[in-house]
């Protein structure tokens, strides 16, 4: 049987997919050095903010922590073109970085009056959540849930420290990026735990199971 479609019978999916041995393996070596890298890189920013105390102290001017919880309220209002002076000078012309003034404030406001005045509650909160994040991306394990989680976290720290002096904004952007790919790519399909899990969640699944069905999403 032939086909009258004018690209020969291809499909729309036709090349996305890898065809022959070679691209597999070089697609889950991709995904595991992206997905293995990005949980590293969490991973090394909890040493500085160890508990129980995460190298705070009242004045969030401390080395840990709260100078960069201090640093998202500081800087929250600060015109961005004004920051970046040093680095690109004033010109005409497109403006420099992403706009995200509006959303600043706003977590500024959240991180003054709740997160200051909980510093020992979400130090754990946030200490666990990277730990989380760490653990899943490495382990390949409910990885789809640990790319959401890092989604959120970095976007958070985009908003809150993207802006301020001394730091790159890309860095951040690109970070919340890759977590964005992570999180469409499920790496844990391609490498890891959830190679194992997935079959017997969908047993689970087909079962009429919602736990089932639910943990087979974020895997």
């Amino acid at each position: 049987m032939t086909s009258n479609s004018p690209t020969g019978g291809r499909g729309p999916t036709d090349g996305i997919y890898p065809s022959s041995r070679f691209e597999r393996v070089l697609l889950v070596m991709a995904v595991a050095i992206a997905s293995i890298g990005l949980g590293y890189l969490f991973f090394t920013q909890l040493w500085w903010k160890v508990p129980p105390d995460f190298n705070c102290a009242p004045d969030f001017e401390s080395r840990g922590l709260c100078t960069w919880v201090g640093k998202e309220v500081r800087y929250a209002d600060e015109p961005h073109e004004l920051l970046q002076a040093d680095i690109v000078p004033t010109t005409p012309g497109p403006e420099v970085g992403v706009p995200m003034g509006w959303a600043s404030s706003l977590n500024a406001v959240f991180v003054e009056n709740v997160v200051q005045a909980n510093i020992r509650w979400f130090g754990w909160i946030i200490f666990a959540t990277e730990a989380f994040i760490f653990l899943t991306l490495t382990l390949g394990f409910m990885s789809r849930l640990g790319a959401l989680v890092a989604i959120g976290m970095s976007l958070q720290l985009t908003v809150g420290l993207a802006h301020t002096p001394d730091e790159w904004e890309w860095s951040y952007i690109l970070m919340v990026l890759l977590s964005v790919v992570l999180f469409g790519l499920a790496p844990g399909r391609y490498f890891g735990l959830d190679r194992i899990l997935r079959p017997r969640l969908e047993v689970l699944k087909d079962r009429g199971s919602r736990v089932g069905r639910l943990l087979l999403a974020f895997t």
